[in-house]
């Protein structure tokens, strides 16, 4: 038992100093001094050096793949050396972000879309990390998400205006202006989109949003989507049918196996290009490759092609019989997409005990239409453009005819998908709650 009272203060261990506070005053708070003018918070990184190293590894973990695809033909026959194979990559690089190259055929600006898609994923994390490494995530301010896709697009556009200036020392002519510019542009949109995740201010977006525009957004992206899965599964097929054309084209190049798995590889890197053709061959606008061609449900007229695995699945003439089923594929995305949205309303008003009227319904079903054709449009041009001189400098399809035919389509088919769900579903039945029975009547 401690000899020691209550009452009684208790002396300080040995070699621990006595507290010569007066009783009752706290102990005061340790100072943790400020940082200087300029100086970044201690544990976080200054801005200018995390999104330094965020683009350059966005950039290095794009352009490598690239460079190893485009470098396989050239090295499996000694056709070419590693700084020429590291230049035609920064080419390839290049060309995948939207800026054209002019050749001694003509210009080249028909971009890869699976390589935009791949920069794009990397640029979106260069955003992420950099708004934690800042320390803004969770923050919910405009100001820095816009500062981080900022600083990452310059470090960007700096990558991009450096690849232009090694690929045109002894290749193809890029202008450097022309690439920075894309290449900012390109890097900022891009991070914005994970900067805003990250510092919460795309959830705060969205809450002060009217809910009209939330589900008519939803719904126009979901319906998009679907055309475009349609497309995939359109073009697809095409392919496989045609898989024979395909393989003595390849085959055709005569450049061994690697050449071979390269050149099988760069079809792949278009795969996304023939999704959004598919696409709009489906809507009816359909796309050209080449001057003075077309490619329609109702109408064929292509001349003499390049030999590219990826033109093999072509359609020989207009649809008839049972392909013109096809052309009710748009309309079914847009019901779908309604039919979704019609579900959702319905189950939020009967949670919260509410009838769901015909307003809050149709009003971002009808919304859907113009989201779906702004996405379309836009994925229309970019998979598009010049693929040499002559004949081959119009490829793709027209956006804004694109864009026009996918906003009435998708509007049309989600008013009707919305309307028909609302007036098949069920009635709610009756209050599932039990009720005590009424007490007896006393005799």
């Amino acid at each position: 038992m401690s000899p020691v009272t209550p009452d009684q203060p208790r002396r300080p261990a040995a070699g621990v100093a006595a507290d010569t506070r007066p009783p009752g005053r706290a102990r005061p708070a340790s100072r943790v001094p400020a940082p200087r003018s300029g100086e970044a918070p201690r544990g976080r990184a200054p801005l200018p050096v995390a999104a330094g190293v965020a683009a350059g590894w966005a950039a290095l973990t794009s352009w490598l793949p690239v460079t190893v695809v485009l470098g396989l033909a050239q090295l499996s026959e000694d056709a070419g050396s590693l700084p020429g194979a590291l230049r035609t990559g920064l080419a390839g690089w290049l060309l995948g972000h939207g800026v054209p190259l002019e050749t001694s055929a003509g210009p080249l600006g028909l971009a890869p879309l699976a390589l935009g898609a791949l920069a794009v994923w990397r640029l979106t994390r260069a955003g992420v990390h950099v708004s934690r490494a800042i320390g803004a995530r969770a923050g919910r301010s405009p100001r820095q998400a816009l500062t981080v896709a900022v600083a990452v697009g310059i470090g960007y556009a700096l990558l991009g205006a450096l690849a232009a200036v090694v690929v045109g020392a002894g290749g193809p002519r890029v202008s450097p202006v022309r690439a920075a510019v894309t290449f900012a542009v390109f890097g900022a949109l891009s991070a914005l989109v994970g900067a805003l995740r990250t510092t919460g201010v795309s959830a705060l977006l969205a809450r002060r949003s009217p809910p009209p525009l939330r589900d008519g957004v939803r719904t126009g992206l979901v319906a998009g989507l679907l055309l475009l899965g349609a497309g995939a599964g359109a073009a697809g097929l095409s392919v496989a049918t045609g898989g024979g054309d395909a393989a003595d084209m390849i085959g055709a190049y005569r450049t061994g196996v690697a050449g071979q798995a390269g050149i099988t590889l760069v079809s792949l890197a278009y795969a996304p290009n023939a999704t959004v053709w598919s696409a709009a061959y489906l809507l009816g606008p359909g796309f050209a490759v080449g001057t003075d061609t077309a490619v329609r449900t109702s109408e064929v007229s292509v001349g003499a092609l390049p030999a590219v695995p990826l033109l093999a699945g072509l359609p020989r003439g207009p649809v008839d019989g049972l392909g013109a089923g096809l052309l009710a594929v748009p309309v079914l995305a847009g019901m779908a997409a309604g039919w979704l949205l019609a579900r959702r309303l319905l189950r939020l008003a009967a949670e919260d005990r509410v009838v769901l009227g015909w307003g809050p319904l149709l009003v971002p079903a009808a919304l859907a239409g113009p989201v779906a054709g702004l996405l379309l449009g836009g994925a229309a041009a970019a998979s598009g453009g010049p693929l040499g001189g002559g004949r081959l400098a119009e490829i793709g399809p027209v956006p804004w005819q694109v864009a026009a035919v996918a906003a009435v389509v998708v509007a049309v088919g989600a008013l009707l998908g919305a309307a028909a769900t609302k007036l098949l579903a069920r009635s709610p039945g009756p209050d599932p709650t039990p009720r005590r029975p009424a007490p007896a009547a006393r005799p």
